[in-house]
């Protein structure tokens, strides 16, 4: 799970008590842009090509890093990838590339700014829509994890959708990548059972 702090420590953390007194995730805790984006975003359904395809995006962007990071840099994301609509990124061409390599709001890596870009242009090639091929991969709810512990990293559905998005040439879409993005998008809801969001 990309969002959880990197502390093994904090595996078998259950639910905390934050400042306001309702029991969180305890990732979701640790810094202001993480207490807005777990109780506003995170596991709460995402529909839309936009909406879904910057998440992927991002997702791929924080493979290695901190979510924190990304969170940070969010917006600048957003501007360097013209909002995330996938004609204009499939569009970008050697200039672009060199535009955002050189853009120091962003995570400059020459391979994940090229899967962006490659995955915009595989994104306008689905039949369906990338709404669509994500949201197939939604099963019956789980059981609420109970710890950090109880979450998973990859599933057989996620090792499916990104076998998926590999066949239609995306490409930073591997099974870890791909479960945070059904994470993001409520795809599956991974807030801990005491977690105030969790029934939201």
């Amino acid at each position: 799970m990309s969002d959880q702090p990197p502390a093994e420590s904090m595996r078998d953390m259950a639910a905390v008590a934050g400042p306001d007194g309702r029991l969180r995730c305890p990732w979701g805790l640790s810094a202001p842009e993480y207490v807005a984006y777990h109780d506003q975003e995170w596991g709460r359904p995402v529909r839309g090509e936009v909406a879904i395809f910057e998440r992927l995006c991002l997702e791929g962007f924080q493979s290695g890093l901190s979510w924190l990071t990304i969170l940070r840099k969010r917006e600048n994301f957003r501007a360097a990838f013209a909002g995330f609509d996938p004609a204009a990124v499939a569009a970008f061409g050697d200039d672009d590339v060199a535009r955002l390599m050189a853009d120091a709001g962003i995570v400059r890596n020459r391979a994940k700014v090229n899967a962006v870009i490659t995955n915009a242009r595989a994104m306008l090639d689905l039949p369906d829509g990338l709404t669509d091929l994500v949201w197939k991969y939604a099963g019956e709810p789980a059981a609420a994890p109970r710890t950090l512990a109880d979450v998973p990293s990859a599933t057989p559905a996620s090792k499916a959708l990104s076998a998926e998005l590999r066949r239609h040439g995306f490409t930073f879409t591997g099974p870890v990548t791909a479960y945070a993005t059904m994470q993001a998008c409520g795809i599956v809801n991974d807030h801990l059972a005491a977690c105030f969001c969790r029934d939201q």
